[in-house]
């Protein structure tokens, strides 16, 4: 792991840019903590200095409970090299989602499986990497971004204690039966009105897995309506579950 750069920000939070190979991230650290701050991995839909805004908010948010935040960003997404394939799918949803068909199997299949075989890896590696600093320490949550990468995680890494998971984007059928191992404690947020989430396959997939301490939190709106309050519900969670 190579740092590029880092500032302060004015809430007493480290931010260093950083670079783990070809993978380019985000460390936040609160500078305030007297002891290695237990992490939570922050997961996004892709294209990180567009999600900014909305990473450094929810890494302001954990830092003030005591958290440190990290991020990465996604395979084919801001500057890193595009997938043919990947592209062709998310042409194919859009024109589906365009003409209010239902999304197909094929389409979500081509568009997520290998985003997730490539992009678990490197969360892999880049959770290696951060447990190896001195103001790191466990345990580790997971926190939103696309589902089917927290859900491949939880079942693949031991390390993460607990996951906040969105269920706003689409998951592979052939993944529920991965989500039937998923053991961990799990928080999900579902938007009820998400105009690019099939409602029911949500509800499925929360059905699916098998942890005995799950919690849905269906609120209305759209994709991008999560209530403000979801943010202190999942400070509220991890709490619980990160000791």
């Amino acid at each position: 792991m190579q740092f590029t750069s880092e500032q302060r920000l004015d809430d007493d939070i480290l931010e260093r840019e950083f670079t783990l190979g070809e993978v380019p991230g985000i460390l936040w650290t609160p500078t305030s903590a007297s002891a290695p701050a237990p992490l939570i991995l922050v997961g996004h839909p892709g294209g990180l200095h567009m999600m900014y805004p909305r990473l450094v908010a929810r890494a302001r948010h954990a830092a003030a409970a005591g958290y440190a935040a990290a991020t990465i960003e996604l395979p084919g997404a801001g500057d890193r090299p595009r997938s043919a394939v990947a592209e062709q799918a998310r042409a194919d949803l859009r024109r589906a989602l365009a003409a209010g068909e239902q999304v197909n199997d094929d389409i979500v299949d081509r568009l997520v499986l290998p985003l997730v075989e490539k992009a678990v890896p490197e969360w892999r590696a880049t959770l290696d990497a951060l447990l190896s600093l001195p103001e790191i320490g466990g345990p580790v949550g997971y926190s939103g971004g696309v589902i089917a990468i927290g859900l491949r995680l939880a079942v693949v890494e031991p390390r993460i204690s607990a996951a906040l998971l969105f269920a706003g984007s689409f998951v592979p059928r052939t993944m529920f039966e991965q989500a039937r191992q998923v053991t961990i404690p799990l928080q999900v947020l579902l938007q009820w009105d998400d105009e690019g989430n099939d409602r029911q396959l949500a509800l499925d997939l929360f059905d699916a897995f098998s942890s005995k301490q799950k919690t849905l939190h269906a609120n209305m709106g759209g994709h991008t309506g999560v209530p403000q309050f979801e943010e202190d519900a999942g400070n509220r969670f991890f709490a619980r579950h990160l000791k």
